[in-house]
């Protein structure tokens, strides 16, 4: 829910209002109920509400505290927020809304920083406190809400995307070389604290940050994934029971703590299907559903609407289909790139965009099967990382980095070639001494950092482009921890999402489960032909992208002549990774 900004100065003229206003045009599609701006002195918080808990007028934000000491600005769910409350209230503290806003506000004027680990849910907020003149700042545990900052000698910005910060004009734009080397060799993937900007930044997941208006910025984390085991593991069985019951308890969160009804993204694939099976198993009725699908290629599906409607049928969903033409997908290309926090190449960022348009007409609130791949090892290329051989680096960078680094130099111009920073990052996180082996550690890299700023980003950038909240039962992290402790063999097994696939056996069709693994496919953007190779071709000739000079024209010249030949290990067009990137810039500055 919702979008935030504010500001802090470090001098004595205090933040204008005229910027306050540019901030929250930027944010303003994540929020379209209400809307909110306050000034204290050097501080300025704002808020764009999407309405999902306390619908009334109570739950504007900002938000202040009984005392008036304290003031906040959230986006996000809690969902231990009435366990919290009641805990409060015991304690003394007054409420004068039933929002999980004023929950956090009290739980930090009563835990102060160690609130943040009390909280269940998926949130970003900022904390003023009057008294000791200080923002306080935190980001949920695997980042699925966004928290992007700028830091110059006279302010501190703050806001749900990059752009919020770009309309301040105080933000640096010169493009991060180390940035750059990840969004074109790891699939796009810029780790916290990182953005392609060198001015901007964003705080990592489980981390918050303190700053005052003397400028001074202090920043710790407040969690860490371990995906080590005890001595004595439990058996297959055991887990299968283990993992179902905690899956089924944050479906069950994720569809009670709402005051408006809340729907399922059923894609036909396995993850979205065992949650409407879920969904039926905790007693919910009348589930609504929304799968979309697009036209065929020769090479690839465009739907998979044979796999979605079994399940809808099989459990009576009020289902919704959408099916959309090319046409329509490269007419509406334009603003879902616009959509993007950052640059997405994940050729659903664009259905997830044209698919939240459609369900935003039916609720506000959806349940959505990101981040199980992930957790529960669906992927193909992690059995051939298993199965490879040679250093922790050369299993994982074989079968996943998009471009080695003597390719990446020849992608880029000159200015831009520099050190293998991609391939020092992956090795820094495969060393971790918080995994058991090797594919311990793949997993915990990959949810911990890769799906932070890939598929989560996405889901939530396309949804709230449409004032619709996506939650991700996959990612609550009770289960997560519970998923990173269990042995990755369990997980690997069936071709992967094992144990989810033992689970999902006699709940869901079998042809959903043992189909391959599908990918929101979206063929227009993968086989690049006809009206959109021209798009590619104009947007990488193109002046802006001349003057700009990221890209080797030899090599752009190169994707150009032969579009279909020049794919990635995870089977993505590299023209449309690099013309992406470059139409993104074009957005943005």
């Amino acid at each position: 829910m919702c979008g935030l900004f504010g500001a802090l100065s470090f001098t004595s003229q205090g933040i204008d209002k005229g910027l306050a206003q540019a901030m929250s045009e930027k944010v303003a599609r994540r929020g379209p109920d209400d809307k909110g701006e306050w000034f204290d002195g050097p501080v300025m918080l704002g808020h764009r509400r999407l309405s999902i808990i306390d619908l009334s007028s109570a739950g504007h934000q900002p938000m202040h505290d009984v005392q008036q000491r304290y003031s906040i600005v959230f986006n996000g769910t809690i969902y231990n927020y009435p366990e919290l409350r009641e805990q409060l209230l015991i304690k003394g503290y007054q409420f004068q809304s039933n929002s999980d806003t004023e929950v956090i506000l009290n739980a930090y004027a009563c835990w102060g920083e160690q609130c943040s680990e009390k909280l269940t849910g998926m949130f970003a907020f900022a904390i003023w406190d009057k008294l000791r003149q200080s923002l306080f700042l935190a980001r949920d545990r695997l980042g699925i809400k966004p928290l992007y900052f700028a830091k110059t000698s006279t302010a501190f910005y703050f806001a749900s995307n990059p752009q919020a910060l770009l309309a301040t004009g105080q933000c640096d734009t010169s493009i991060d070389p180390v940035s750059l080397h990840h969004q074109l060799s790891l699939h796009a993937v810029i780790p916290a604290p990182r953005t392609l900007f060198k001015g901007i930044r964003k705080c990592k997941p489980a981390c918050q940050m303190q700053i005052g208006v003397d400028g001074v910025l202090s920043q710790n984390r407040y969690w860490t994934l371990s995906a080590k085991r005890e001595q004595s593991e439990l058996s297959s069985q055991d887990w299968n029971e283990a993992i179902h019951s905690a899956l089924l308890s944050a479906v069950k969160k994720r569809i009670m703590i709402a005051d408006v009804p809340v729907g399922v993204l059923l894609s036909g694939g396995l993850d979205s299907s065992l949650l409407v099976a879920l969904l039926d198993e905790a007693g919910v009725g009348k589930i609504k559903t929304f799968s979309i699908g697009f036209e065929d290629q020769p090479e690839e599906k465009g739907n998979e609407f044979e796999f979605s409607d079994p399940v809808a049928k099989r459990y009576d969903t009020d289902h919704h289909k959408f099916l959309i033409p090319n046409s329509e997908v490269l007419t509406r290309l334009p603003e879902a790139v616009r959509a993007m926090a950052e640059p997405m190449v994940g050729q659903d960022s664009v259905a997830f965009y044209l698919l939240s348009e459609q369900v935003s007409k039916s609720v506000k609130v959806v349940q959505s099967g990101q981040g199980a791949d992930e957790v529960f090892a669906g992927y193909f290329w992690y059995e051939r990382m298993r199965a490879a051989s040679g250093s922790s680096l050369q299993r994982f960078a074989t079968n996943y980095v998009d471009r080695d680094h003597d390719e990446f130099c020849e992608t880029v111009d000159g200015a831009y070639r520099g050190e293998d920073h991609t391939s020092a990052l992956i090795e820094k996180q495969l060393e971790t001494e918080h995994a058991d082996t090797f594919m311990d550690a793949v997993l915990r890299f990959d949810t911990t950092t890769l799906v932070v700023d890939d598929p989560v980003k996405r889901v939530d950038n396309m949804t709230m482009a449409w004032g619709l909240e996506a939650r991700v039962p996959f990612l609550d992290h009770e289960l997560v921890e519970l998923a990173a402790a269990c042995p990755p063999e369990l997980k690997l097994k069936h071709g992967g999402k094992g144990i989810l696939k033992e689970i999902a056996r006699g709940r869901i069709p079998d042809a959903v489960i043992d189909r391959p693994k599908g990918y929101f496919p979206m063929p227009a953007l993968k086989y690049v032909r006809g009206d959109f190779y021209d798009f590619m071709a104009d947007t990488l000739k193109s002046q802006a992208s001349l003057e700009r000079g990221i890209f080797n024209r030899k090599y752009v010249d190169k994707l150009l002549q032969e579009p279909e030949k020049h794919f990635t290990r995870l089977n993505g067009s590299k023209l449309w990774h690099c013309a992406l990137l470059e139409y993104w810039l074009q957005q943005q500055i």
